[in-house]
């Protein structure tokens, strides 16, 4: 695909914006909630042999590794790819949104938030839901790097929450620092995502695989951490709220749980994103309730593209007639939104509903 003719989308407007998103169709072998996202998280294959990692030294003394494709077109645009909480750069859903980007003949980059790379990171702070400094960092690293190259980037849940805070803090007082964004299961409101994961059932099963991880990691930590922390308190979690409460908040500098969700939550800085920006959400996600989607701020921000579809779960969103030969829908939406983006051109589909930006998407199963 030749990337050499660009258009200049930053501007937005509903005038100049216009995007289709392809219908997602649900399989019949997976219709519902849990198992799109445990789909989502099992049957993406993550063919990993092609990325070439690279770790980067921080001011701080620390280091974040970071994951490169091979490149594709010098002149098409560098995607930044972000991951969920406890993720990393080689989870399934990284990798096939790595492949369908160079399908597109873009290169993507893969980030692993501080301690998510396979080896612990050596100060005593982590990563969190808002910590946008060290996606700063790297988006720094990258425009010196590549100082006239379009620069893109995509973050999934917790990624997503990092990312559209970084772009709203960033508003319109700046040169905005990427050209396009794309986020995927957004946990917008962190308080009602804790909420949403201390249910009964299915959710608390999340909950206490994340926890597991996070209390693991403090664990292996323990020596640098047992002045910093009440270990006592860290290992008595029952929830995420109380791990938040007991390690995030304290580590980070928050007054407590609630401080760091009501201070880290993206639906704060919505309204100030001032990049094309495409967001995917599905009405069925385990994690965080349709209902605690900030609608209203979304489709007053004429930068905003929401999909709204009624399944898809968590990360989830396969397709496909056979259970063995799955297809995923949101890694072909992304690649086609940012590939729109590039180029400047309209894309259609008469199978399809118009998204301009700031329009909510009903993608229901009945269109």
């Amino acid at each position: 695909m030749d990337f050499s003719p660009t258009m200049d989308d930053t501007s937005g407007g509903r005038d100049r914006h216009t995007w289709t998103a392809r219908h997602y169709r649900p399989p019949w072998w997976l219709r519902g909630a849990h198992g799109q996202t445990l789909a989502g998280k099992f049957l993406r294959p993550a063919p990993d042999s092609m990325l070439e990692t690279e770790r980067l030294e921080t001011s701080d003394g620390d280091f974040l590794d970071i994951a490169w494709m091979p490149e594709t077109d010098p002149n098409a645009p560098l995607v930044l790819v972000l991951h969920g909480l406890e993720g990393h750069t080689r989870r399934g859903y990284m990798v096939q949104t790595f492949l369908a980007l160079a399908d597109c003949g873009m290169r993507a980059v893969g980030m692993n938030f501080r301690g998510c790379s396979g080896e612990m990171n050596r100060k005593p702070r982590f990563y969190h839901s808002g910590e946008t400094e060290d996606l700063g960092f790297v988006f720094g690293l990258l425009r010196r790097r590549f100082p006239t190259r379009p620069l893109m980037a995509i973050g999934f849940s917790l990624g997503g929450n990092i990312l559209l805070k970084f772009l709203g803090e960033r508003g319109a007082n700046d040169t905005p620092a990427f050209s396009a964004a794309v986020a995927i299961s957004v946990p917008y409101d962190l308080s009602a995502g804790a909420d949403a994961l201390e249910r009964r059932g299915m959710t608390r099963v999340y909950a206490g695989y994340f926890l597991r991880s996070l209390v693991g990691k403090v664990r292996a930590k323990k020596e640098i951490l047992a002045n910093v922390l009440d270990l006592e308190a860290v290992w008595a979690s029952a929830t995420i709220r109380d791990f938040d409460d007991a390690a995030t908040a304290k580590l980070h500098g928050f007054a407590g749980a609630e401080d760091y969700y009501h201070k880290s939550s993206s639906r704060r800085f919505v309204q100030s994103i001032r990049v094309p920006t495409l967001l995917i959400h599905a009405r069925d996600d385990p994690f965080l309730a349709a209902a605690a989607l900030p609608l209203p701020t979304i489709e007053a921000n004429s930068f905003l593209t929401l999909v709204l579809t009624d399944r898809g779960g968590h990360v989830g969103f396969l397709e496909g007639g056979l259970p063995w030969n799955p297809t995923f829908w949101v890694e072909e939406q992304i690649a086609s939104f940012l590939v729109h983006c590039h180029q400047g051109a309209s894309t259609t589909n008469p199978d399809a509903t118009p998204i301009l930006p700031g329009w909510v998407d009903p993608n229901t199963e009945n269109l």
